[in-house]
């Protein structure tokens, strides 16, 4: 045990000392910063486009007034086309001729409308044009029909799904889970993601770590005082407090920074200052508000972050001891890393794509065994703590994936004892299979 924490200790401070940790520690979340700050400015200012359009409407649907928008202005002509066409360039101020034709059948769903332009108009002022075609038609259509525009709104229902217990009585306190259901969705997009970042980032840390001490030939004194067991489990510890460290400083400088860029650059606008976002009523915003924290304080919290906590650890321990066990089998050759980590990739990525379809359908056959076999669980399950799968399900899954983990650190050292003094040969899968079992 005592060897056990002087690797661990080793391992943690040599690296945390880096300057490219450190660098990378701080200039992460300035990064990002900068990141939102530039991506706020393409879309504030990224749009000066300014495009004069000349409009000739024969149907009179706008009345002779369009009101402009976003760089987008109309003026209302009574020229025939002809003559504004063979205006020159010097005389011509404006981008492109818009013209409205009568409306001949006030039935039909098919209306053309041509836009001249020698200037290419760009794809959202088109849908802005004919947005606003559709407008101005659909009230036209509504006149010219004699239809009771009252009576047409009230066909459009909004219908809003209320989930509740199937044994809560009518008395009890409402059991809206329909947001939860929503909030549940996005929780386990976000937490499997992390669980997906989090397996590879960390994972090749732990094997970049294996390769660099085999590299510099330091591991053959480090070994001969140290069992390859407990050399290999501190690695992964230590790699793994490094990795928590990091992600604690950027929980506590991305927030920061991100408040410091909003105060000094404005960024907090309000949200119908936002481009092309429907008008909202306060009263429905602050219902969808009130909504969304009455989701949030249904989820089993006291469920889903200790068990997410326990996932990550028994996930990490997981992929990092088999990158462990490749970066010890690598020889001189780093293109050696692509064919050995294939195997270990895959089972990764075919988790994520089964925790997307999981998150769509939480009790699915796939998802249910997908989260209890040990190589997908850490990725699939976290997705699904926040639709409240049964209980036994989730220890059954945390059960195998401790197990798995514990086989796979063994699989790893015994690999690691071998691989790791084993220069100047060219390792394969095959060659890693026999060291399990090898009698050194």
């Amino acid at each position: 045990m005592n060897n056990l924490w002087l690797v661990t200790r080793r391992e943690y401070i040599t690296r945390v000392r880096r300057r490219s940790f450190i660098l990378a520690t701080l200039l992460t979340p300035v990064g990002f910063a900068l990141f939102v700050v530039i991506a706020n400015a393409v879309f504030s200012y990224g749009n000066d486009d300014v495009q004069r359009i000349a409009v000739i409407d024969d149907g009179n649907l706008f009345d002779g007034a369009l009101p402009d928008e976003n760089g987008l202005y109309f003026r209302f002509v009574d020229q025939p086309l002809d003559s504004l066409r063979e205006e020159t360039g010097e005389d011509r101020d404006f981008a492109g001729i818009l013209v409205i034709p009568r409306v001949t059948n006030p039935r039909s769903r098919n209306f053309r409308v041509q836009l001249f332009s020698d200037e290419t108009l760009s794809m959202d002022a088109q849908s802005r044009i004919r947005n606003r075609i559709e407008d101005a038609l659909r009230e036209y259509k509504i006149e010219a029909l004699e239809i009771d525009a009252t009576t047409l709104a009230s066909l459009d229902t909004d219908v809003s799904l209320s989930v509740r217990s199937l044994t809560q009585s009518e008395e009890g306190e409402s059991d809206d889970r329909s947001m939860a259901s929503a909030l549940g969705a996005g929780i386990g997009t976000v937490m499997g993601f992390l669980m997906y970042i989090s397996v590879f980032v960390y994972g090749m840390m732990v094997m970049r770590s294996v390769m660099e001490e085999k590299t510099n030939r330091i591991v053959e004194v480090v070994i001969s005082s140290v069992r390859p067991f407990t050399l290999l489990l501190g690695k992964i510890i230590g790699v793994g407090a490094l990795g928590l460290t990091q992600v604690v400083a950027w929980m506590i400088m991305i927030p920061g920074l991100l408040f410091l860029v909003g105060l000094f650059f404005g960024l907090d606008s309000e949200p119908s200052q936002m481009p092309n976002s429907p008008d909202m009523n306060p009263e429905e915003m602050q219902s969808m508000i009130d909504r969304a924290i009455a989701g949030l304080s249904d989820l089993n919290w006291w469920i889903i972050i200790p068990c997410f906590i326990l996932y990550f650890l028994g996930g990490y321990f997981m992929y990092a001891a088999l990158f462990a066990a490749v970066g010890s089998a690598m020889g001189d050759d780093m293109g050696e890393s692509q064919t050995l980590t294939i195997p270990i990739t895959i089972p990764v990525i075919l988790a994520f794509y089964i925790m997307m379809a999981a998150i769509q359908n939480p009790n699915s056959s796939l998802a249910v065994w997908s989260s209890i076999f040990p190589l997908f669980a850490p990725i699939v399950m976290p997705a699904r703590l926040a639709f409240d799968p049964p209980i036994w399900q989730v220890l059954l899954s945390l059960l195998f994936v401790f197990l798995f983990a514990a086989l796979m650190v063994w699989m790893a050292s015994r690999i690691y004892r071998i691989g790791i003094l084993n220069y100047g040969k060219k390792s394969s899968l095959n060659d890693m299979g026999k060291w399990i079992t090898a009698k050194y």
